[in-house]
């Protein structure tokens, strides 16, 4: 007989078949010692149990004994084993009532009043007959046993409730009306919730218990429709801590219960998405068009949508060929749910999907997909270009074309042109994925700029009711603005509001930095800083003060976003700068840097670890600002001799005047003439110098250039440089040669630096600079060339023969 389901001992029968009717000699096996099954007579009138007998005669044969009976020893001259079928059927009846009246004496225990070592005996004696007698199942069809032995679920006691489910798994086994009857009421209920709140053997035997009964197809749904079922099942089917059984057995009874469609769906809803996969790929045309439109809906995690677009993508594409309307329109759903992540949508490429989305895009005629699902197809088509793929490598038309071809390019264009505003969003998606790409950006400006739609692109800017929109919009002319930057400042020149618009975004006050105000910042800052009618639409809009006032709120941690707030605070520097760029053209530009301490704000920007642009843009805004300092240097007014000086001129001494700049020989500050020395600027800049990146050395260099100009005290201003150290870097830029133009303007630098006796004589020294020099000399355009040679002159490197050309004039 059978053990128990968790292996213990405690149901195994005892060594001898007991019973509550009288049992008879006869009933038993010499052999065995147990009530016959199958009795059988040997040809002496023996009987024994079949299996025994067989065993017996096998020893013998294995032993080289001659065959004879285990009872008398008499050799057997036939071994043939003749059904005793009278004693089996007096055996049968004698077990039937013997059990009837154990069942009775059960039905009698089994309330939860009783002793819980009465109830488990009783429970005990049910397994026992249910198991031992196959017959007496047809006979154990007894509703109020069954509805007894569920009251046990009620039990206070872990072990009763534990031996009632294991009993009724026993007693449902192949038992239709014994299932219906667990499926009354909360029963099954009761054995979902023994799925978390049993101990380990427990939820062993309700799992046991589910998986019986889900082989009925009508409990299949009974058992998914309790709330929790199908999570907790899901759980246990990948739990590191069940045993293997649990494990087993709740991987199976979900598989039971993938019959329902229902089912199928919740199952994918918690994390099982096989059954729906499957459903889909082999199931019928309806149920392949339920299972698409269900896996449109779910949420799916990144490695989901992997698997998903791996298994199931192919068909998808299929359906999304399809000429019924609602298969395309399930196919699209589920399309755009997994084209979302760069890994399922690179499958889905490899899978073709691109050739079917560009047909539906642009198709006009029968059978074409309706406005509301083109907005999906361009949904789809966003998602997927959005991950940066080699687009001109996958051909999407007739012809071989590819994403990024020009004719494709101005179809999009078109149809952005003639269609409502939620396919138009989606469509600029698409040409912002393309154009963040290196690759494809110059396709997709080429064919901008031969369709002229840069007008009806700059056009979305202005757009109020579709932040989603105008957000497109935005970052597809920020991604070709460093391609098209005259187009796009004619355009927005030219217009009246977009250039408001873009400013009015920048300047929202929002208290995070949103990626629209990125993008706009990004545009403007790359159009043409010397496009002096747009820095004065600019001024008229009043948008360099509210770049001020962002900037500080920014710097002053006023205002979060750190997704944005790098290429934020770049753009808004950059967009500051171009002010600088108008000095010599706009006194209204100079009015305005005096009045908003523009040099003192460029100058903070070096110091506070900003960013490479940052500290580019900065330091060119300096290098603009130090060139006008000369203009705008107030030279005093000396007052007019006294009457003694003016006879006795050995008497006169030169007035002193305070506050003079030793480089400017005027009065100066940094708010008013933008003079670097007056503003401390010096120490800073050559900092710089040793910076990492070239292009922020470039323009720190020129700035400090600017104190070297003809026309101020040149002396006094490599006197300012050598105090902050600033000789040695500058001489390194030469020697470092890193590009053309640092070496040209070090050379020119360097010139001037050795102008200085005093350091030219210890530069003579340098055999390193002296080389950079004579390579300089000999390798540069004309005019560094000239400037090499008057600096190798001034280290006697090359003689000067201007003296002795004088000499002999």
């Amino acid at each position: 007989m059978a053990g128990s389901l968790d292996g213990s001992q405690s149901d195994q029968s005892s060594h001898m078949e007991t019973g509550i009717d009288n049992i008879y000699e006869a009933f038993i096996c010499p052999l065995t010692k147990q009530v016959m099954q199958n009795p059988v007579t040997l040809e002496n009138g023996q009987t024994f149990e079949r299996e025994a007998i067989e065993k017996w005669f096998k020893e013998c044969s294995q032993n080289g004994r001659p065959l004879s009976c285990p009872i008398t020893s008499q050799e057997l001259s036939i071994t043939d084993l003749n059904p005793s079928i009278a004693l089996g059927n007096a055996i049968e009846e004698w077990r039937a009532r013997n059990d009837f009246l154990k069942l009775d004496i059960a039905r009698q225990s089994l309330y939860l009043g009783n002793s819980e070592t009465n109830i488990l005996l009783a429970l005990k004696n049910v397994r026992e007959i249910c198991k031992n007698i196959r017959l007496i199942k047809h006979r154990m069809r007894n509703p109020q046993l069954v509805r007894l032995i569920i009251d046990m679920l009620k039990s206070s006691s872990h072990e009763v409730r534990y031996k009632a489910l294991q009993t009724l798994q026993v007693v449902v086994e192949g038992d239709e009306e014994s299932k219906a009857i667990i499926a009354e009421g909360d029963t099954v209920r009761t054995i979902v919730k023994f799925l978390s709140q049993e101990p380990p053997k427990g939820r062993e035997a309700a799992v046991s218990l589910l998986f019986e009964l889900s082989k009925s197809e009508a409990l299949c749904e009974k058992i998914g429709s309790i709330h929790g079922a199908i999570i907790l099942l899901v759980g246990l089917t990948s739990s590191k801590s069940e045993n293997v059984s649990t494990v087993e057995k709740a991987d199976r009874t979900l598989t039971n219960l993938g019959r329902s469609e229902e089912n199928v769906r919740q199952m994918a809803t918690n994390g099982r998405l096989q059954p729906l996969l499957a459903n889909l790929l082999e199931g019928s045309a309806e149920i392949k068009l339920s299972m698409a439109s269900y896996l449109g809906e779910l949420a799916l995690n990144n490695d989901v949508k992997v698997v998903v677009a791996q298994t199931v993508g192919s068909s998808l594409i299929d359906l999304m060929r399809s000429r019924n309307m609602r298969q395309r329109e399930a196919a699209l759903g589920a399309l755009n749910n997994i084209s979302s992540f760069e890994g399922s949508a690179k499958v889905l490429i490899s899978a073709g999907i691109l050739p079917p989305l560009i047909k539906d895009l642009f198709y006009v005629g029968p059978n074409q997909l309706p406005i509301r699902l083109k907005e999906v197809s361009a949904t789809i088509l966003a998602n997927i270009v959005n991950i940066g793929y080699d687009f001109d490598k996958v051909p999407v038309g007739a012809h071989h074309q590819t994403l990024v071809s020009e004719d494709i390019v101005e179809n999009l264009l078109q149809l952005i042109s003639n269609t409502g505003p939620e396919i138009q969003g989606k469509l600029l998606e698409v040409l912002v994925g393309l154009t963040s790409c290196p690759n494809s950006v110059i396709n997709v400006v080429s064919a901008i700029r031969n369709s002229g739609a840069i007008i009806s692109l700059v056009q979305f800017v202005e757009l109020h009711e579709n932040d989603d929109l105008r957000l497109a919009s935005i970052k597809l002319l920020h991604n070709i603005s460093p391609h098209m930057s005259e187009e796009l400042a004619n355009a927005l020149r030219g217009t009246v509001g977009q250039l408001g618009n873009l400013v009015a975004i920048i300047s929202e006050n929002t208290t995070t930095i949103t990626e629209a105000q990125a993008a706009a910042a990004g545009l403007l800052a790359e159009l043409p800083e010397r496009d002096w009618g747009l820095t004065q639409r600019l001024l008229k809009e009043c948008a360099f003060e509210k770049i001020i006032s962002k900037i500080s709120v920014i710097r002053q941690g006023e205002i979060r976003g750190k997704r944005f707030e790098k290429t934020f605070l770049e753009g808004l520097v950059s967009i500051l700068a171009r002010i600088t760029f108008a000095l010599t053209k706009e006194t209204q530009a100079i009015s305005f840097c005096r009045e908003n301490n523009v040099a003192s704000i460029f100058l903070d920007l070096l110091q506070s670890n900003s960013q490479d642009n940052i500290l580019i843009a900065s330091a060119i805004a300096l290098e603009n600002l130090s060139l006008e300092s000369r203009n705008l240097t107030k030279i005093p007014e000396l007052p007019p001799p006294s009457y003694c000086t003016s006879i006795f001129s050995c008497l006169s001494k030169p007035p002193v005047v305070l506050g003079i700049c030793k480089i400017h020989q005027g009065l100066c500050s940094l708010r008013e003439s933008f003079c670097l020395v007056e503003g401390q600027a010096v120490d800073k800049l050559v900092d710089l110098l040793d910076h990492e990146n070239v292009k922020v050395v470039g323009p720190a260099l020129a700035a400090l250039s600017t104190l070297l100009e003809d026309g101020l005290e040149v002396e006094k201003a490599v006197r300012l440089i050598d105090e902050a150290d600033g000789i040695t870097p500058i001489l390194n830029v030469l020697l470092e040669n890193r590009t053309e133009n640092l070496r040209i303007r070090a050379v020119w630098m360097v010139e001037r630096i050795l102008r200085i006796e005093q350091i030219a004589e210890e530069v003579a020294e340098e055999q390193n600079v002296t080389a950079a020099l004579v390579d300089a000399f000999q390798n540069a355009d004309f005019r560094t060339r000239q400037i090499a040679e008057n600096a190798l002159k001034h280290i006697d490197k090359i003689p000067n023969f201007s003296g002795i050309f004088t000499n002999i004039g």
